[in-house]
């Protein structure tokens, strides 16, 4: 399910983006070990009973990401069959919908332009912060977008979501 999605999604976005050596590293086993180490705080898209895409977020950002009081989109992949349909808007949107703080971050691959637009679509801006990560096959660099909600937002909460 999860891990599988998340293997083929990662291999069909990031060729070119990141090093074939690093890709070509992680093997389908590593991808669902990572998959599983996701919070519960996933959202899957289904087609039938196959997993197409799914968003993980938490309401509190992860350390790493020096934004204290912040939510965070950890991971949004869309299988390639499944993109241009409305799924990730959706998946984002109800990501959205479910975390607590008025501003959320993410971190978007720098060059991969074609998530970047979307998040910006979505009403995240590049703030000009990276994160840096040395894979061991050459550095990763991600670059810091934030969505600042409107003056007066309040928090929805599942309930609302049924």
């Amino acid at each position: 399910g999860k891990g599988l999605a998340h293997y083929q999604a990662w291999r069909q976005t990031y060729r070119g983006l990141m090093p074939d050596a690093y890709l070509d590293a992680q093997s389908p086993e590593e991808s669902i070990r990572r998959a599983a180490l996701l919070p519960d705080t996933t959202l899957v898209a289904l087609e039938g009973a196959r997993v197409v895409g799914f968003v993980c977020y938490g309401p509190e950002a992860r350390e790493l990401a020096g934004r204290p009081g912040a939510s965070e989109i950890m991971a949004l992949y869309l299988l390639r069959e499944a993109q241009g349909r409305g799924l990730g808007r959706a998946l984002m949107e109800a990501a959205l919908r479910l975390l607590p703080h008025r501003e959320v971050v993410l971190f978007a691959l720098e060059g991969n332009e074609r998530a970047i637009g979307f998040y910006r679509h979505m009403g995240f801006c590049l703030t000009g912060r990276e994160l840096r990560q040395e894979t061991g096959f050459g550095e990763l660099v991600e670059l810091e977008m934030l969505l600042t909600r409107p003056d007066g937002w309040e928090p929805q909460g599942e309930e609302d979501l049924r």
